[in-house]
């Protein structure tokens, strides 16, 4: 196996197949990638396949064609769908063994897959090609290996995700519910508009010890409310760890003890689907998660993140966007939990330790949002 860049001008490909089938913050940073190739390989037809879930949020990307693949399914069922169907490359974007075994459902010559610190789980099974060897880095930089070994190597980061206008409506509908338009403290007719959303929990997942107290999302919601004017959206999914987690932070709101005023908020937990949480995401003036898909989603949509990380290095999962707002506790948990410092450890390595989190305390997510909001609107996102 040998790894040859394919120059663009001379032999770009004419149907390019992208395999990448979650979760819902990578497929977001696959995004760019896409808007890449369109930019530099604008006759090159595009076929992303990606997971069920990632369609409610990406399916109507335009310039590309999207199938759906349900992971819980055999590789047959991925098969009849792409009958009579050739490529003349395939991305393979995912190492996952899974993902590996359904791509070859994708009749394709030219198979390119990451290079080997990337590999694993039998990913060199299914490729015939690699991307150039980079030193470890950002998830985002792996992908955009992808563009340069078809010879783009400028980079792209837009992402232009569609909202239909059934998701800014329905976004609209649940915010009015803070009782409409009306005047803040200041006389700001635009103070119901000043929106602190706080995605609490990250995916359900054995030994994943992502999510942060919920005690300390109240305080740091009713700090951001008292302090900074802004009223306060939950989201989450359906399943009911993340109900729970709501109703917790909600308990912990409703203890009036030392607060001065009282903490406007909106549970949404279990009531949107993707597209209208992009949708008020797009309102939102900040968004506050762990290391998660809605981190990734809220940099789409234009919102700076609040990103909180302890058990996951943010260098190589943090949000692309933004990473000025991070919280950072990686390096103190490495060094709690295993004893040793960041650079000794192997790249990307999990600290699976459910007390991690804890190192992060609401005044240092405090300290970041009060930065944030001293800082002009246009500047939050800057590279």
């Amino acid at each position: 196996m040998h790894h040859q860049q394919l120059p663009v001008s001379a032999n770009a490909p004419r149907r390019l197949c992208l395999f990448r089938l979650s979760a819902i913050g990578d497929c977001c940073n696959m995004v760019p990638i896409v808007r890449t190739l369109q930019e530099h390989l604008p006759e090159t037809r595009l076929t992303w396949i990606m997971g069920q879930t990632e369609a409610g949020l990406l399916g109507d990307l335009d310039g590309v064609e999207i199938i759906t693949h349900d992971k819980k399914t055999g590789t047959g069922t991925l098969r009849r769908k792409l009958s009579g169907r050739a490529f003349d490359v395939l991305l393979l974007m995912q190492v996952a063994l899974r993902a590996g075994l359904a791509s070859r459902a994708v009749k394709a010559p030219v198979r390119i897959g990451f290079d080997r610190s990337r590999s694993r789980d039998g990913h060199s099974v299914f490729i015939n090609e690699r991307i150039p060897n980079v030193p470890p880095g950002h998830v985002i930089d792996g992908f955009f290996g992808f563009c340069e070994a078809l010879g783009v190597q400028e980079r792209h980061l837009r992402w232009d995700i569609p909202v239909p206008n059934s998701a800014r409506e329905r976004s609209e509908d649940l915010l009015a519910r803070f009782g409409g338009e009306t005047s803040g403290t200041d006389g700001d007719k635009t103070a119901a508009r000043k929106i602190l959303l706080i995605s609490p929990c990250s995916s359900d997942r054995f030994r994943n010890f992502r999510n942060w107290a919920p005690e300390y999302y109240a305080e740091v919601a009713s700090y951001a409310a008292s302090v900074h004017g802004l009223r306060i959206v939950l989201t989450g999914g359906r399943s009911q760890v993340e109900r729970d987690y709501g109703e917790r932070i909600l308990a912990a709101l409703n203890n009036p003890s030392g607060r001065k005023v009282p903490v406007p908020i909106l549970n949404l937990i279990g009531r949107t689907d993707l597209k209208t949480l992009f949708a008020l995401m797009q309102r939102a003036s900040v968004v506050l998660a762990p290391d998660s898909g809605p981190l990734h989603m809220a940099v789409a949509a234009g919102a700076p993140p609040i990103g909180l990380y302890a058990t996951s290095n943010p260098e190589r999962t943090g949000p692309v966007l933004g990473m000025r707002w991070v919280v950072n506790a990686y390096p103190q948990a490495v060094r709690e939990s295993l004893g040793r410092a960041v650079g000794d450890i192997r790249w990307g390595k999990r600290v699976r330790d459910p007390r991690a989190m804890e190192l992060i305390k609401p005044a240092a997510v405090i300290a970041k949002l009060d930065e944030l909001m001293s800082t002009p609107t246009k500047e939050r996102l800057a590279v």
